[in-house]
């Protein structure tokens, strides 16, 4: 496995929220060429409170053993459209193996995936539902 992000403070989502509220267009041809910026936090892309934050969400993909590379899931993490969406049809059968593997191991070990991203997972019974912490990590 790999994880890409895991715990992240309540600062972290206020920077992502006023990211997500500028003009800056910068990576835009890579991850999200076909939204809307201003659309990101009506099409579930972006929250201004996260799971992330209360410990219970982790964003990871499955990497080869052999070779150490990730496995193919039809776009990269962090990637905001349909491409991403877990239901999405037009990626191939290496693709759509890989992300049911994916999606196969977390489901068996508890955890619900985000519809809208295939690296996106919740713990189904989070050990603080309601909580959004906010403590450093050094």
């Amino acid at each position: 496995m790999k994880v890409f992000d895991a715990y992240r403070p309540q600062r972290s989502v206020d920077h992502f929220v006023k990211w997500a509220r500028n003009n800056n267009q910068k990576m835009k041809s890579v991850h999200y060429p076909n939204v809307n910026k201003k659309n990101l936090f009506k099409e579930g892309y972006i929250a201004s409170k996260s799971g992330h934050s209360r410990g219970s969400t982790v964003d990871l993909t499955i990497i080869d053993f052999e070779t150490g590379l990730e496995l193919d899931m039809g776009t990269c993490y962090d990637f905001f459209g349909e491409e991403s969406w877990i239901t999405f049809e037009n990626i191939n059968v290496v693709q759509k193996q890989n992300r049911l593997l994916l999606q196969s191991v977390m489901k068996k070990y508890g955890f619900k995936p985000l519809k809208a991203e295939w690296w996106h997972f919740t713990l189904h019974i989070e050990p603080f539902p309601n909580k959004y912490f906010n403590f450093k990590i050094i």
